[in-house]
């Protein structure tokens, strides 16, 4: 019995799991416009931090991933811990609209769900509906798991000794949430563990006052899955991971010693024959009353979180990239996001880059030369870092269109360290006539820095392309480059003027011809940056 009870489990929680992660990845391509902006939200204001965790859980279907998410928002200076608290909380809420799902005996939709969603998936043509019918097939795969679950456990209701277990969690309160705890870190999922308590009470192997403390242990389990990603992290990740287990073990303290009872009353008058929505709305309220309470003392967190992980006075590692962290990759659309944003600090990096390199031939500064070299290392090893982030967020599951633009981040990564190149190669081309002390005439510099003015507004305003996607400013780029072209042939003429008068010094020309070259092809560059905006908005 023993063996069949333990597959049966297995069996059904596979596809309780599987349904929700193929419903949790459908909706949050569904909701992909609104996750990418999600950021954005992400102000200092912590009631819309808690509304904005209510909404990604909801949408991902995991407390533990948003809580993971936000490790990894923190470790990348994206997110500050008075933002995190605030998501913390709002994804313990987020968390309970699966419990509340289960509870619904909705079982019998499964195959019409099932059924309608595979319709809808074979026959659809544009990923929107493709999309929406993933979430009818993930929906349906759930409650065939939770049945599964129903049925593999009621064997149990024969064997005395497991239901005088049962019953042992609502006396001795500690055991339960023990049980709870387990129960979440081997599944790794409190919607899961959810699921089981829901399975259980359905079967009438568990009464609400022995769920109560296993619901609490399962929240206090959560937060391991956190907790294990902020190892390696920065201190304040760590942080972000320590206030999320301490906000669930000051809830459970609470309402172990003081609310139990009230919340059981309460459930019990909503649905007087119906343990498994009692347990789900005790779960509910458990977690809305656990944020009403606590969230006015959302700073003494941070300084309990600080005090366990205290500032050292040792400077941690400086990474490489700004906006970047893998944890992040749990939440595609958001990770995209970022990486579009670290695209833009390379180019930012790219752009100084070019200034000190022109900079330091036209104001005859070293310096300046010197520091375009540092950058150029810089923006190599942000190109390696960055194709890494993005050959690991393509082999996500992502929409086409997310998939042209990571495609198309592929091109312009490139393109931004060539630029990078080019301020290289025009630094060791300023540095070899400085010293040398080889003459530029004033007409010949004019020209050049002309030249530059506008392969620099080139550049910039096609990292306002990508920033924007305004199709005006796109075509202000290859209006630019046209210019540049222009000027780069007045450039030629005015050398070979200048040469036939004597005016020039041979040596200097060549090197004048050098960065000529290179400026244009930075706007050539700028142009290319310009066209992967222009066609991902045209896919």
């Amino acid at each position: 019995m023993a063996f069949t009870i333990g597959v049966g489990v297995l069996g059904g929680l596979g596809l309780f799991l599987y349904g929700m992660s193929m419903m949790g990845t459908a909706l949050q391509k569904v909701a992909g416009k609104k996750m990418e902006k999600i950021i954005e939200l992400l102000t200092k204001n912590r009631l819309i931090a808690v509304i904005v965790g209510m909404f990604v859980t909801a949408i991902i279907q995991s407390s533990s991933l948003t809580t993971v998410m936000v490790v990894g928002f923190v470790n990348a200076g994206i997110m500050k811990l008075t933002q995190a608290v605030g998501i913390i909380m709002g994804a313990n809420i987020g968390t309970t609209i699966t419990g509340q799902l289960v509870s619904l005996n909705l079982e019998n939709w499964a195959p019409l769900a099932i059924g309608i969603g595979v319709f809808v998936w074979f026959t659809a043509k544009d990923d929107k509906k493709k999309n929406i019918a993933e979430i009818f097939i993930g929906f349906g795969i759930l409650f065939l798991g939770m049945e599964a679950l129903k049925d593999a456990l009621k064997p149990l209701r024969e064997i005395q000794a497991f239901a005088d277990m049962m019953v042992s969690f609502g006396s001795v309160p500690v055991l339960g949430v023990l049980a709870g705890f387990l129960l979440t870190l081997m599944v790794q999922s409190s919607s899961a563990s959810m699921g089981i308590l829901i399975a259980l009470a359905s079967q009438g192997l568990i009464p609400l006052a022995s769920a109560m403390p296993i619901l609490y242990g399962e929240n206090i389990g959560t937060c391991t899955t956190a907790l294990i990603s902020s190892v390696g992290a920065s201190r304040n990740a760590k942080r972000a991971a320590i206030i999320h287990l301490v906000f669930n073990l000051i809830g459970t303290l609470l309402f172990i010693v003081v609310l139990t009872k009230p919340i059981a009353y309460v459930v019990t008058q909503l649905d007087p024959n119906d343990v498994g929505r009692q347990i789900a709305n005790a779960h509910t309220m458990f977690n809305l009353i656990n944020v009403a309470v606590q969230f006015p003392f959302a700073m003494f967190l941070i300084k309990i979180a600080m005090k366990i992980i205290p500032d050292t006075g040792a400077a941690e590692r400086e990474t490489v990239t700004k906006y970047l962290d893998e944890r992040i990759l749990e939440t595609p659309s958001i990770a995209l996001r970022n990486t579009i944003r670290e695209q833009l600090h390379m180019a930012n990096v790219s752009y100084k880059a070019l200034s000190n390199a022109m900079d330091g031939f036209l104001e005859n500064d070293l310096g300046k030369i010197k520091e375009t070299f540092v950058l150029e290392k810089e923006i190599n090893k942000l190109e390696k870092a960055i194709t890494e982030y993005l050959v690991k967020l393509s082999n996500r599951k992502l929409s086409n269109y997310d998939r042209k633009v990571v495609d198309g981040l592929f091109n312009n990564i490139n393109d931004i360290e060539r630029i990078g190149d080019h301020a290289d190669n025009i630094a060791e081309l300023v540095t070899d006539a400085l010293e040398k002390g080889l003459p530029f005439s004033e007409e010949s510099k004019k020209e050049l820095q002309n030249l530059y003015e506008q392969s620099a507004l080139a550049f910039s305003k096609a990292m306002e392309a990508i920033v924007t996607g305004n199709r005006e400013t796109i075509q202000q780029v290859f209006d630019i480059e046209n210019d540049v072209d222009k000027l780069e042939k007045i450039c030629r003429r005015g050398h070979i003027d200048r040469l036939n008068k004597n005016d020039c010094n041979p040596e200097s020309g060549i090197i004048f011809l050098d960065v000529v070259s290179n400026l244009e092809r930075v706007s050539d560059l700028s142009a290319n940056l310009a066209k992967v905006v222009q066609d991902t908005l045209t896919a």
